[in-house]
């Protein structure tokens, strides 16, 4: 079980209130596209992906970085117990779905550059710490749970 602080908490909430989930689910899963080319062939029916520009014009991928944000509102919600919250969607990434593990790990660090260039001077190291963390949290969730 995950321990949060009340300082870890609150800045989680405080971000995701603040944040434009469309935007920031476009711009860090276009990232993560660009930047790790092989994850494009787990979105091999999204179509045009040859260049940066065709990914960030693609409805499929805006539309999928939102559902990656409705995923992370639920997270928040349920800070608690995110591995519970989550078991569902980790038996689809794993056994239906085969995406490699580490490919979550990637995209949070791109949601991370994603949000702190939104943030500015306000994602100081303790608000980055706070928010790495809550990723990791959410990318081991997403782990293939053995029962």
């Amino acid at each position: 079980m995950v321990v949060w602080t009340d300082f870890e908490r609150a800045t989680i909430q405080d971000i995701f209130s603040k944040i434009d989930y469309a935007n920031v689910g476009l711009n860090a899963l276009t990232r993560c596209l660009v930047v790790y080319p092989w994850t494009q062939r787990y979105f091999a029916k999204f179509g045009n992906l040859y260049n940066a520009a065709a990914i960030m014009g693609n409805p499929m991928v805006a539309a999928h970085g939102l559902v990656v944000f409705s995923g992370l509102d639920k997270a928040v919600k349920n800070m608690d117990n995110i591995k519970v919250a989550f078991a569902e969607l980790s038996v689809l990434h794993s056994e239906k779905l085969h995406v490699d593990p580490d490919n979550f790990r990637l995209l949070a660090d791109c949601i991370t550059i994603v949000v702190a260039a939104q943030m500015g001077a306000a994602f100081t190291p303790e608000v980055q710490a706070a928010f790495q963390k809550f990723l990791a949290v959410v990318a081991a969730a997403l782990r293939k749970q053995y029962h």
